[in-house]
């Protein structure tokens, strides 16, 4: 069994700063792209940041230079640190792994989801 444990998520005032942790436990092989997808109310789920298993990354236009993605594979963990938070920053965020657990097949892997809330 695999699992996504996020935690970091709440309230913040615009301007502020906020760090999202995630981490992955179980019988884990391999732990390749790991990201963050954020969905407000009433908008589909996107892309926010995305790390390769070798420390690349892609950010959406909308985060880019305030947002920063990062791993630390000795703990099978992701962050997001977020900066410079805007109200339409808000949204609950997912974190994602695509890992190969031993005795499953390859797979894509789902957090419960976190809430952020920027309002003054």
């Amino acid at each position: 069994q695999v699992q996504l444990v996020e935690s970091g998520g709440g309230l913040v005032q615009p301007g502020g700063s906020l760090r999202l942790s995630c981490a992955a436990s179980g019988r884990l092989f391999n732990i390749y792209d790991m990201g963050w997808y954020r969905q407000a109310p009433g908008k589909q789920r996107e892309l926010a940041a995305v790390i390769t298993s070798g420390g690349g990354t892609n950010y959406a236009d909308s985060v880019k230079g305030r947002f920063t993605i990062s791993r630390d594979n000795t703990k099978n963990t992701v962050y997001l640190q977020m900066n410079s938070l805007k109200p339409e920053d808000t949204a609950v965020y997912y974190c994602n792994a695509d890992i190969w657990a031993l005795g499953l097949r390859r797979n894509d892997y789902w957090g419960q989801g976190t809430q952020v809330t920027v309002s003054s």
